[in-house]
């Protein structure tokens, strides 16, 4: 497969905020995005500058969420006293839900067929009954699954051809199993449920399970996406669709420039400025090794200004999934709705179908046009007649 996968140093945590709650959690929102000063780690926080402490952070604002992934440091030293600070008498404690233990997975495809790739990189992990989030960048894939599992992850994907950029030996299982579940589920799939032995039967047990739990596929009136980059102080210029890009590995322990090396500071501010709006949709993900990427509504061009780079001019539609009724485990999601759409939308060649999964949901975005056909193909699918 032509594809470059990492695993990245460190343990990491998904948070669930209600949107009711956002403006209770900006600031913890904002310590973790800002660069931290000398000393934070002595309060428990990690830097995003220090190396494979702190290498991966999503910050995703949506119509049904706002969802957070974060290195594990920052959950004891930033959100538990952030959720103390709650009414002691009210039930909004219980709705902010952190899970933790949590390994990421990088994936840099971009030779790999756009319309497909998500299909391509997940179906071996749900077939192999490992529960996955998966976040589509504008350079790279990042997978999250239980610790528990980053084992079977690197055994199911070297079964299907992938390569890893790291020593297969350095990948062991890690700690005793984690137990995990979605706030609101009392139930979950029978452990004792065998995975499915193809992906045909992969896609049939997803709309079963989503048919099941009543899971109703739409898209916001009037809310249009962007892809693209922040601009570097380098200035990167000239993209066009997703582009082509490497890693090169340091050794001798010298540290790789992270984002915040390079980064613009008007994207940052731009960042901050469009977070304490609370935005309708801001996805943006700070990665080690890679440019800063955003996925965000069109309305917020104008506080990014001239600090984004890629197809501004573009436009993206998001299929939400509430995925609230459906446990924390379920498996074969992302892997059974991409590959419904690749097999029934007929997607151009260059098509690109992007999926951005956070704590309770999932959407998956496409073109203006190819998001019509793909929302009849899940209504039919999934929204019960009568």
């Amino acid at each position: 497969m032509n594809a470059q996968i990492s695993f990245l140093e460190g343990t990491f945590s998904l948070i669930h905020v209600p949107l009711h709650l956002y403006s209770s959690f900006l600031h913890p929102i904002l310590q973790v995005l800002l660069p931290q000063s000398p000393g934070c780690g002595e309060k428990g926080g990690e830097s995003l500058t220090v190396d494979k402490q702190h290498g991966f952070l999503n910050i995703s604002i949506t119509p049904i969420e706002c969802s957070i992934v974060c290195h594990t440091s920052w959950v004891k030293s930033v959100w538990e006293p952030a959720i103390k600070r709650l009414p002691k008498d009210n039930t909004s404690r219980r709705s902010v839900t952190v899970s933790k233990d949590m390994s990421v997975f990088s994936v840099i495809s971009a030779g790999m067929d756009a319309g497909s790739r998500v299909v391509d990189l997940t179906s071996p992990l749900a077939l192999a009954g490992i529960s996955i989030f998966f976040i589509t960048t504008y350079y790279s894939d990042f997978i999250l699954v239980p610790t528990k599992d980053r084992q079977s992850v690197v055994t199911a994907l070297l079964a299907r051809g992938f390569e890893f950029s790291e020593d297969e030996a350095a990948f062991k299982a890690a700690g005793p199993q984690s137990q995990h579940s979605r706030a609101g589920s009392q139930s979950s799939e029978p452990p004792s449920t065998p995975p499915p032995s193809s992906v045909g039967e992969l896609q049939v047990r997803t709309f079963e399970q989503l048919k099941k739990r009543n899971v109703t596929p739409y898209v916001e009136d009037g809310l249009r996406l962007i892809h693209c980059s922040g601009r570097e102080s380098s200035s990167i210029t000239g993209y066009s669709g997703r582009p082509s890009f490497s890693r090169t590995p340091t050794g001798n322990g010298a540290r790789a420039k992270s984002w915040v090396d390079t980064v613009d500071t008007k994207l940052y501010t731009s960042v901050v400025s469009a977070l304490v709006s609370q935005p309708r949709f801001l996805s943006i993900t700070l990665a080690q090794e890679d440019p800063p990427s955003l996925l965000l509504d069109k309305e917020l061009l104008n506080v990014f200004g001239d600090s984004l780079v890629g197809p501004t001019e573009g436009t993206l539609v998001p299929i939400f999934l509430d995925l609230d009724n459906l446990p924390f485990e379920a498996t074969g999601i992302v892997s059974g709705v991409a590959g419904k759409l690749v097999q029934d939308v007929q997607m151009m060649e260059s098509a690109e179908l992007s999926y951005l999964s956070t704590a309770r949901a999932g959407a998956v975005i496409l073109s203006e046009e190819q998001s019509i056909k793909a929302l009849a193909v899940l209504k039919s699918s999934l929204v019960k007649e009568g």
